[in-house]
């Protein structure tokens, strides 16, 4: 049943968020009973404003209760920007930010390593080349990849 409530909330979110010309970045369903947290991370190229997360939040909550989404109707709805370290969840998001500095843990080690910080150096036939450092690179196949995200630097 969680499972189920995730999906349509996902797929209500997607909706919502590609119809505003937005990317729907992760959804994420927390608790339980009135304990209920429903996180929705959204992005754009030129980045989120407070508005934008005003918008969706609206709609998708009005959604979600119109058509009774989540059992026991009640929930808290946030919705926010993934934030500069955001996580690479999808194929496309290790296209799109070809250049930039991330850190990954992968599911077996390469190299005798889990753990890899550098510059994503490429994606393509769903291997992942990550910049370890100046002219040393590793690849690994995507389903590899445990977590991900951009790595802010300071």
């Amino acid at each position: 049943m969680p499972g189920a409530v995730a999906s349509k909330i996902e797929e209500i979110a997607q909706r919502v968020v590609e119809s505003e010309g937005m990317e729907l970045v992760e959804v994420e369903v927390k608790g339980g009973g009135s304990q209920r947290m429903v996180r929705i991370s959204i992005d754009k190229p030129e980045g989120i404003s407070h508005a934008d997360c005003e918008l969706v939040s609206q709609q998708v909550g009005t959604i979600l209760d119109v058509e009774d989404v989540v059992p026991g109707g009640r929930y808290t709805l946030e919705v926010s920007s993934p934030g500069v370290e955001r996580k690479l969840l999808k194929p496309r998001d290790y296209q799109r930010f070809q250049g930039k500095k991330i850190k990954v843990t992968l599911r077996d080690p390469i190299e005798g390593r889990r753990h890899w910080e550098g510059t994503l150096a490429g994606f393509g036939d769903g291997t992942v080349t990550l910049e370890t450092a100046p002219d040393k690179t590793i690849q690994f196949p995507f389903e590899q990849v445990q977590k991900a995200n951009l790595k802010f630097e300071w």
